[in-house]
């Protein structure tokens, strides 16, 4: 195994997806182990009330506040493709920045990171028009913020290319097409079931770069964030038990631009 000395890797989680009366994730749980949170802005999910929530409680447990912008979609919780225009992409991720910024200024905070949602997350992995779009919209409200995407994808070079900072984003519960893109959930072995296996997944990703095909063979990738993903019936188990590999092999937990 590859040294992990000063080795360090952020763990995120997408965060304050509720809405109104209605509840969605495990954030009071997930928030114990993760860095930073990507807080939901009102398309996708979230509204005024749990965007201000979800950033007093992530500062409160000292993790980086990021935004998590997704398409106009409630009804379909931003995982369905629309067609939209880059112009569109632009008002839409700028909108939701300046109003999850406006609650984060207010109670003391500092904007992180941005991470798109869902369907535009991988809309922003192949196609420019879109990456540049998102990209422009950060740049227009801070050329600080870092940049979290898919590991070896377009947005990421996009945000580059452009002088943002960026993090390479990986997924411990899911498997890995030998091009490193992720193994579609309908295949058999795409979606890990256990936790450990997904731990033993995160510590090689962190140490060694390597993710794994549903068949087992290694796949490059990079890892500077983590996603524990807060929707499953066992995403508590899963993240303290990726937490406790990660620190046991050795692996500094750290959000993105901290000391």
């Amino acid at each position: 195994m590859a040294s992990t000395t000063n080795r360090a890797v952020d763990l995120n989680c997408d965060f304050g997806e509720g809405y109104g009366i209605y509840s969605f994730g495990q954030d009071a749980e997930l928030l114990q182990y993760v860095t930073s949170v990507n807080i939901a802005c009102g398309f996708h999910a979230g509204d005024p009330h749990t965007m201000r929530t979800a950033v007093k409680q992530a500062i409160a447990a000292g993790a980086a506040i990021g935004a998590h912008p997704g398409l106009p979609d409630r009804l379909g919780f931003g995982r369905r493709e629309m067609l939209v225009t880059a112009s569109d992409v632009y008002d839409f991720v700028l909108y939701q920045l300046g109003a999850l910024q406006a609650f984060v200024r207010a109670a003391g905070g500092k904007l992180a990171h941005l991470k798109p949602h869902g369907a535009l997350y991988h809309m922003a992995n192949r196609d420019k028009p879109i990456a540049e779009a998102i990209v422009k919209a950060a740049l227009a409200m801070d050329d600080q913020l870092i940049v979290y995407g898919q590991s070896g994808s377009l947005l990421l070079d996009t945000a580059k290319a452009c002088g943002l900072p960026s993090a390479s984003e990986v997924f411990a519960d899911r498997a890995y097409e030998p091009d490193g893109s992720l193994a579609s959930r309908g295949k058999h072995g795409a979606v890990l079931q256990d936790a450990d296996e997904a731990a033993a997944q995160a510590v090689a990703m962190a140490s060694q770069g390597t993710a794994f095909t549903p068949e087992g063979a290694p796949v490059k990738v990079q890892a500077d964030t983590i996603c524990l993903h807060g929707d499953g019936a066992h995403a508590a188990l899963f993240a303290s038990r990726i937490r406790k590999a990660l620190v046991k092999a050795g692996i500094t937990l750290q959000a993105p631009g901290r000391t």
